[in-house]
């Protein structure tokens, strides 16, 4: 048999085979798998993919696949086995990634013959960073591949190196250990290599990231400087500012690497390296970013986030980079006007936008299907798809052309492609191809003679077998004689068992059934051995065509992705022009005067969601850089303070922004700290948690950074809390003089109004009603009078008896405090402490009767309760006097 499972012999050599007594097909299994430790194996035996050993236990547990046995090891112990159909592997491969798990995919190369083993080899490695196949991959986020190498010394800067293996991105960033959190949640790769050292003494930095831990040789900077220079036709680094960069180029040389390995045979196309700039990007670090909900909420889900409400995008690749510029605010505000400019022609020009758009809907991922291209993995129906969109994308070129915009021009200059391209894939793709290769009629009729004339042979067979069934019938006066085929038995002439002895002497019995004798002529033979070698040659004809093709058109991959990133940007640019006209958003000012004035500003969510939003101002200057913002919970002040932030986020991004009026002046960073959780996993509380993310502001902070603090120090005693607001808020405003937002429940706090010039009270206001707290959700000016937290918690349904005693204590609490003659001074070092004061037993009385009567629901009670009601505290009133 041509792949036995039959165990070879131990004797001789065997005696030292690592394999003996295991079958062909399992020795051919276990080489494979020692050339690659670490990843699940699937092992294509006819129409399954299957897994052996560890690796069918582990997709028993992931996959929950029925876990079998096959046979015996060497020692004579069972093989777990478990399989997943051909047919289905990419949904399986998708849930294996998903959940960090590698996969090598074996297939068979050769059929069965006999005398002769079927040949099996590794076609692809997928892991989580290398995924390529638009089954695998999120249509609207992309997934690098990256790798961290830290610095030599203790605060030395380490290097950060990524490569999008679909489009061929490849860039680098030098980072610090502090930075690297934040530089992670702006990239979210879908995998991360680390040496084997670095991996055991920083795993925790890279929770939630599948690692990948790689052998320190893997990490050679000489090697990667000289594989940059091979690859990239580079002769000197220093033009790309990798020169005198080692981590950088250590890095280089691990991803290059493992992409070699991971790709097989495939080579991906790849850009040169790129030194990306800090200074490049309005900094946002993964607090940040969790914090304003660009596009994950603090939940962890997709839920309501900005992207998801400004996202129009007409093309996956649009919605990608409408991603990658929400996490990318610029800070070159002449890059952001161009957007600005384009968005504001878009949004007046509804024509142009209009035919803009049609121009963009419905374009195949023309990104990801260049990058197949380049592997040689694309499929034909994605060949076919974007064959039918050249003539969009020459469209969309003509139109943005004739645009007054500079940056939508340059699109469009770049959008043009060389008419080549899709006069090669209509002559030689069909109008509707197979889904897959090996099942035939992908290449176009007409475009080669000699796959025509085998097409013709394969397709022609039904007439022959009705003219040789007419014909036997005839010359055997058989009636009931069928001429017939199928896959196991051939081409075969069929009788019925009681005819079979009336069959000429040319007729060779091939099969015999219950109630039919099958028979095969020498006709008939020569027919099948021609019609079937005319399949097999036909689908051997159309994989050389198929091959030729690919070669041909490898010269399209580059300006295929210049022509995507220009759809892309143009999409999200017309997104940009649909939000703004539909929610009314207004251009930004982006000025090099420092500050941020906003005039009726919105929360670009939460206004979404609401049939009703109060907009609200914002004015930071350098004479106004910290406003400290007071009142009840649930008043909005963390939505305010998000608004801002938001709105400066969406203005650099290049987007309009939902104000009536704004001004943004120059921003490096955006740091937050809002809401309360703590990290049990790390051992740390939520005060805990609080006090590191307000050092890290405090150490990150800058005159241009924009700080929003919601409520700092609430998660320690009532004046450690108050100290701490204390001095974080006064270091903030007079030392890192930042534009900050400063949200809380300590009123002592507004006294820092009156020490510091630059410090500014605002509060959002509130009313108390009979029927409970109403929230007004306006920003005024001036501190608050009160908190209204008794209130709020009537209002989230606390007990009345609850809700009554805690009157009565506060109104106790305030009696005392009320003897001290002044308002504690937060900033007087040495200031006494205030005595408490004794309430006389009448005061008490008047007291608590008082809060009897303003407790009471005067609007639910009926005429009857009311009058008994008032003869009742009549009497209580006597009663109370009499005391």
């Amino acid at each position: 048999m041509a792949d036995t499972n039959k165990p070879l012999q131990e004797g001789g050599e065997a005696a030292c085979d690592p394999y003996a007594g295991h079958t062909p097909i399992m020795r051919q299994y276990l080489m494979l798998k020692d050339k690659h430790p670490g990843v699940l194996l699937l092992y294509r035996l006819g129409d399954f993919y299957e897994t052996f050993f560890d690796d069918a236990i582990r997709a028993n547990r992931i996959l929950g696949l029925t876990l079998t046995r096959r046979g015996k090891d060497s020692k004579g112990n069972e093989i777990p086995m478990a399989g997943v159909p051909a047919a289905t592997l990419e949904q399986y491969l998708a849930r294996l990634v998903k959940a960090g798990v590698s996969v090598a995919v074996c297939e068979q190369m050769t059929e069965a013959a006999p005398g002769r083993s079927i040949e099996r080899k590794i076609v692809r490695i997928v892991t989580p960073g290398t995924l390529t196949d638009g089954a695998l991959l999120n249509d609207k986020q992309d997934s690098p591949l990256a790798a961290w190498v830290p610095g030599r010394g203790r605060n030395a800067q380490g290097a950060l190196v990524w490569l999008t293996l679909s489009n061929g991105d490849f860039r680098a960033a030098k980072c610090a250990l502090r930075d690297l959190p934040g530089e992670l949640a702006r990239l979210t790769p879908g995998e991360i290599l680390l040496s084997e050292t670095v991996k055991e003494s920083r795993q925790e930095v890279f929770d939630g990231i599948p690692v990948t831990s790689l052998p320190d040789w893997h990490f050679d900077s000489q090697r990667g400087a000289a594989l940059i220079k091979e690859k990239f036709g580079l002769e000197a680094l220093a033009a790309r500012g990798l020169e005198n960069e080692p981590e950088i180029l250590a890095g280089v040389n691990a991803i290059l690497g493992y992409v070699e390995q991971t790709q097989c045979d495939a080579l991906p196309f790849l850009r040169a390296p790129v030194l990306e700039e800090n200074s490049a990007y309005v900094a946002l670090d993964a607090v940040a970013r969790r914090n304003l909900e660009i596009s994950e909420t603090i939940r962890g889900d997709e839920g309501d986030t900005l992207m998801r409400v400004v996202d129009h995008c007409r093309t996956t690749m649009g919605s990608r980079t409408l991603l990658h510029w929400l996490h990318h605010p610029l800070r070159d505000f002449t890059v952001v006007r161009s957007r600005h400019e384009a968005v504001d022609e878009l949004l007046k020009d509804t024509t142009l936008r209009s035919e803009l758009d049609a121009c963009v809907n419905g374009l195949p991922d023309i990104e990801r299907n260049a990058g197949r291209i380049a592997l040689r993995s694309i499929r034909p129906r994605e060949l076919a798809a974007l064959r039918d969109s050249l003539e969009k994308l020459s469209n969309f070129a003509s139109l943005g052309q004739q645009c007054r915009s500079s940056l939508l021009k340059s699109l469009a200059d770049t959008a043009v492609m060389d008419a080549t391209l899709s006069e090669e894939l209509h002559r030689w793709i069909a109008e509707e191809p197979a889904s897959l290769l090996r099942e035939g009629d992908v290449i176009a009729a007409g475009a080669d003679e000699e796959l025509d004339n085998l097409r013709a042979m394969r397709d022609n067979a039904g007439e022959f077998l009705v003219n040789l069934e007419a014909k036997e019938k005839e010359r055997t006066g058989l009636s009931s004689l069928r001429v017939e085929y199928n896959r196991v038995s051939g081409y075969y002439i069929e009788v019925p068992r009681a005819a079979a002895e009336r069959v000429p002497a040319d007729y060779r019995r091939r099969q015999t059934l219950k109630n039919v004798e099958r028979f095969i002529t020498p006709e008939l033979k020569a027919f099948e051995d021609k019609a079937l070698s005319a399949k097999e040659r036909s689908l051997a004809r159309e994989k050389e065509l198929w091959d030729a093709l690919l070669d041909r058109i490898q010269i399209f991959v580059k300006p295929l992705l210049d022509a995507a990133a220009a759809v892309a940007a143009a999409d999200t640019l017309l997104s940009f022009a649909k939000h703004a006209e539909t929610a009314d958003w207004v251009k930004p000012s982006m000025s090099a005067v420092p500050g941020i004035d906003l005039q009726g500003a919105r929360h670009p969510v939460v206004e979404h969601a609401l049939e009703h939003y109060v907009p609200n101002d914002c004015a930071l200057t350098p004479s106004r850089r910290l406003l400290v913002i007071t009142g009840p919970n649930m008043g909005g002040k963390s939505t305010y303070m998000r608004s801002v932030a938001l709105i400066a986020l969406l203005a650099c991004a290049g987007s309009f922004v939902p104000a009536k009026a704004a001004r943004i002046g120059p921003i490096d960073r955006i740091l937050t700290r809002i809401g309360a959780s703590d990290d049990l996993a790390r051992g740390r509380s939520t005060f805990m948690v609080e006090m590191t993310e307000a050092a890290a502001i405090l150490h990150q902070a800058t005159p241009n950074s924009l700080v929003l603090m919601d409520e700092i120090g609430r998660g320690t005693s009532t004046f450690d809390g108050l100290s701490l607001a204390g001095a974080i808020a006064r270091e903030l405003a007079v030392t890192t003089k930042s534009y900050t937002l400063f949200a809380t429940h300590y009123f002592e706090l507004t006294q820092l109004a009156t020490e510091i010039p630059e410090v500014a009270n605002v509060h959002v206001s509130a009313r108390e009603t009979n029927r409970g707290i109403v929230f007004m959700h306006d920003v005024r000016e001036g501190p608050a009078n009160r908190s209204y937290g008794i209130a709020v918690a009537e209002l989230a349904g606390m007990p009345a008896s609850v809700t009554r005693r805690a009157r009565a204590m506060m109104a106790e609490i305030e009696a005392r405090s009320a003897v001290s003659d002044s308002q504690l001074d937060l900033f007087a070092v040495d200031a006494p402490d205030p005595l408490p004061a004794e309430e006389s037993a009448s005061a008490k009385a008047a007291r608590l009767f008082a809060e009897e009567v303003s407790m009471l629901d005067v609007d639910d009670l009926t005429p009857r309760d009311a009058l008994a009601l008032l003869y009742t505290l009549k009497e209580k009133a006597g009663s109370t006097l009499n005391e």
